[in-house]
């Protein structure tokens, strides 16, 4: 699959249609069904869709994007699609609007191929948890891509779509990506509306693109981003256009175009857990940026091992208030046979829910329920208080912090069912940042063990969106990571 840019260019130049691009993004849909990638594809609306930006290009009245096919990760409500956030509890829904990214992408014309496959209400780092199935690994069909987003990220990296959006609340965009070999990027928490987006954890979900390269993600999450007045964690204030800030970024000459850029290197990341063949690569990314004319400076992030307790204290907190609301009444999944109206509920949601959903409602009600709240809850935002605050003292020795996304490749599918924890532990670099509410970028820099992929992590301050994926192009300029393909890949 060639860059948004290259399609772009295209389709203005009227090589192909719109038409042509999309019913070709299907056929790659049919043939790759073992992936089980995606859980809705509507031929006749996608079409539509492509027939309209058709249109547009011949009026003259096309954006960047306009013609340019992207799917969506089954959280984001679909007006005329099924929206299950991959599961039973929502297997028949079919929403009456569209989220506030589905509507900017749509008004910016890219046309939507279908929707995603996902850990249920975007819980789980491996994408086993949905309720129709784990989604493969393009890379090695025996092993899970990442998650929750992981149907997003193998549908990119197999070549099925240009570009998918996906939700990170602890990783989900990063680590899949980085299992996958794309790139994907965190945004800033309140740069993209939640407005329509299923919550998990209301104070940790994010959206954000998914590409092969920085400079795809650029132009989706420019058009993805701004402020929503239906959304209240929305950032009001005016930021400077993220493909303004990724042109101005670096001037640098040829051969240093990153002259002077200080790289933190933190301590943390670099320990006990990470995975040798992991380590290697990102030293090999390290030393390519230094190449280019950054340089390397040591800092800490001290409490980075409190981030797994802290999160997983707070997301289920918030994860139990936000799934209450499917209690078999007004919409989602309701048991057939029951006594009553709590038998009924109670009913729905055993039947509803996954067992990880289940488990993280649980923790979450216990954490939330009286006695335990100061202890566990109040103690867990004051850790994620010092989180940020370390996070900040790091940023004021530094430009960007980098390190591995995950500490291991992918592994094989069912290895880590049986330990939670275990399962939990893999999302140990990517915590922190969401607990921060800090963007984080991720970009191929290698493989592993198996010849699997390893990702760069990019962590920028506040709203610096811009500069991280300017930093992540001028790498992929001068390595050939992203472009690498999956041998299956259509």
């Amino acid at each position: 699959m060639e860059s948004i840019a290259t399609l772009g260019a295209q389709l203005r130049a009227k090589k192909i249609s719109a038409v042509e691009l999309a019913t070709d993004c299907l056929a790659r849909i049919e043939a790759t069904r073992d992936l089980n990638a995606f859980l809705a594809v509507d031929r006749e609306a996608t079409l539509a869709e492509a027939r309209a930006a058709d249109t547009r290009l011949a009026a003259g009245c096309a954006s960047a994007l306009t013609g340019i096919p992207i799917a969506h990760k089954d959280i984001f409500v679909t007006k005329g699609w099924k929206t299950t956030a991959g599961s039973t509890m929502l297997s028949d829904y079919v929403s009456p609007f569209d989220a506030t990214v589905v509507e900017k992408l749509r008004a910016a014309g890219m046309v939507s191929l279908g929707k995603l496959n996902c850990d249920e209400f975007a819980m789980g780092s491996s994408n086993e948890n949905s309720a129709f199935g784990a989604v493969k690994n393009p890379w090695d069909l025996t092993r899970i891509p990442g998650g929750s987003s992981g149907g997003s990220a193998a549908a990119v990296a197999a070549g099925l779509t240009p570009a998918a959006t996906g939700t990170d609340t602890g990783g989900s965009l990063r680590q899949p990506a980085a299992m996958c070999g794309i790139t994907a990027i965190k945004p800033t928490y309140g740069r993209v509306s939640r407005y329509g987006m299923i919550a998990f954890a209301s104070s940790l979900d994010q959206g954000g693109p998914m590409a092969r390269s920085a400079f795809d993600c650029a132009q989706v999450l420019e058009a993805m981003a701004g402020f929503d007045a239906r959304d209240s964690t929305s950032d009001q204030n005016p930021q400077t256009p993220i493909l303004a800030r990724f042109s101005e970024a670096f001037t640098g000459s040829s051969t240093s175009p990153l002259q002077g850029l200080k790289i933190g290197i933190p301590k943390e990341f670099f320990g006990e857990g990470l995975a040798t063949d992991v380590g290697a690569a990102i030293e090999s990314a390290l030393q390519a940026l230094e190449k280019l004319g950054a340089v390397r400076v040591p800092i800490s992030l001290p409490r980075t091992a409190l981030s797994i307790p802290a999160y997983y204290v707070i997301a289920p907190a918030e994860a139990s208030s936000n799934l209450s609301r499917f209690d078999g009444v007004r919409y989602g999944h309701r048991a057939p046979h029951y006594t009553d109206l709590a038998d009924m509920i109670s009913r729905s949601r055993a039947e509803g829910f996954g067992l990880e959903v289940k488990r993280r409602i649980l923790t979450g009600t216990f954490v939330l329920s009286h006695g335990y709240f100061d202890a566990y809850y109040l103690q867990a935002q004051r850790v994620r208080r010092l989180i940020a605050e370390d996070f900040q003292v790091a940023l004021a020795h530094c430009d960007v912090i980098m390190g591995p996304v995950a500490p291991t490749t992918a592994w094989k599918i069912g290895e880590k069912n049986a330990d939670p924890v275990a399962m939990y532990l893999e999302d140990i670099f990517t915590l922190g940042v969401s607990l921060a509410g800090l963007p984080g970028l991720s970009v191929p820099c290698g493989f592993g063990a198996n010849m699997m992929p390893v990702g760069l992590q990019i962590i920028g301050n506040y709203f610096d969106e811009g500069r991280m994926l300017a930093i992540a192009h001028q790498y992929q300029l001068a390595t050939d990571w992203h472009t690498r393909q999956p041998k299956g890949a259509l």
